[in-house]
């Protein structure tokens, strides 16, 4: 069976010319100056657009604690 509106090459390249992947775009954190994605959470403080938003220490710490009852647990 021959499809009958067939798509050019050239057109199915043109409507796919925007599928290409774009690199990601690091900016520096305006609290610790390390690197980070734009419009995202620092992960090495927690900052976002100046504010504390993630606690990283708390969450370490629940972290430690975790692994340490599953070690518990195994033994």
């Amino acid at each position: 069976m021959v499809v009958r509106m067939r798509h050019t090459k050239s057109h199915t390249k043109n409507r796919r010319s925007h599928h290409a992947l774009e690199k990601t775009v690091f900016v520096k954190c305006e609290n610790c100056k390390l690197p980070k994605k734009g419009h995202t959470v620092c992960l090495s403080c927690g900052y976002y657009n100046g504010k504390k938003v993630l606690d990283l220490i708390k969450k370490i710490e629940k972290k430690q604690k975790k692994e340490k009852a599953k070690k518990a647990e195994e033994k």
